[in-house]
């Protein structure tokens, strides 16, 4: 795998309207993505073609790993000629359900997966109705490690660091966070990213479903800490172009992670 120097990377920032089926809006993003054809790395929303809040719906609507969902965006990346983090669906695996999230590469074949670990219990019944994931995600890619994890899973450092532990260089966050948390959102991202001298690419959702308003600003941060592209609160598209070299600059110019003393 050639590894390349830069990539152009995209996040798309969806609301998710009541009114919407969920094959509506399977159909209505698949030619929202049409307009990416010139990049390298694309990133969707949490359980976005469902509705991360509408709970009655997430068994009914499940699918398998090999399911229409993946099979869909598998094609679309495969079109795109482009890596796609395609957020993430309810996979039903036997008896149990998962917070699945999917990364294609350019030939629409699956790259990884990552259940997600954290499980959101307040005000959310996520955590009664799925199984949680219990395997930090990190994946090789023609542009480095990359580490993927899922909206409330950015409340806990251990896992990015156990990312970077395996040789991360970039994260990637599928989410629907909240508004009423809209600081918290933008915090994580910014220290997620710099704590770990990673860059950091999130992707989340907008706008207001099932009457919950949604915080939106979906980000790509460097490592630094410093937001090179920030979203507002409504559906959009973020872009940007990501440096690779000034990872390992940035870590040996101010070496912090050679500086740890407690490791797990």
């Amino acid at each position: 795998m050639v590894k390349q120097n830069s990539i152009k990377a995209a996040s798309v920032q969806l609301e998710i309207p009541d009114e919407e089926s969920k094959e509506q809006r399977i159909e209505r993003v698949d030619k929202m993505l049409d307009n990416l054809k010139d990049q390298d790395l694309i990133l969707l929303p949490e359980i976005w073609a469902t509705g991360y809040f509408s709970f009655e719906n997430y068994q009914k609507e499940a699918e398998t790993i090999n399911g229409p969902f993946v099979q869909r965006f598998s094609a679309k990346a495969k079109q795109l000629n482009a890596w796609l983090f395609a957020g993430s669906f309810v996979e039903k695996d036997g008896d149990h359900y998962y917070n699945t999230s999917v990364l294609f590469n350019r030939e629409g074949k699956i790259a990884g997966t990552n259940r997600k670990i954290h499980l959101f219990r307040y005000g959310s019944l996520e955590g009664e109705i799925l199984t949680a994931g219990d395997t930090p995600a990190v994946v090789d890619t023609e542009f480095g490690k990359v580490g993927l994890s899922t909206c409330y899973d950015l409340r806990f450092p251990e896992l990015y660091r156990a990312q970077v532990d395996q040789g991360a260089k970039i994260l990637l966050i599928t989410s629907a966070w909240p508004h009423q948390r809209l600081e918290h959102w933008k915090l994580f991202n910014a220290v997620r990213a710099l704590e770990n001298q990673c860059y950091l690419i999130s992707c989340n959702c907008a706008g207001t479903t099932k009457g919950i308003l949604m915080s939106g600003h979906s980000q790509i941060v460097d490592p630094w800490g410093v937001a090179m592209a920030s979203a507002g609160e409504y559906e959009t598209i973020i872009k940007s172009e990501i440096n690779l070299d000034q990872i390992d600059q940035i870590r040996e110019t101010f070496p912090q992670l050679k500086h740890r003393v407690l490791k797990s």
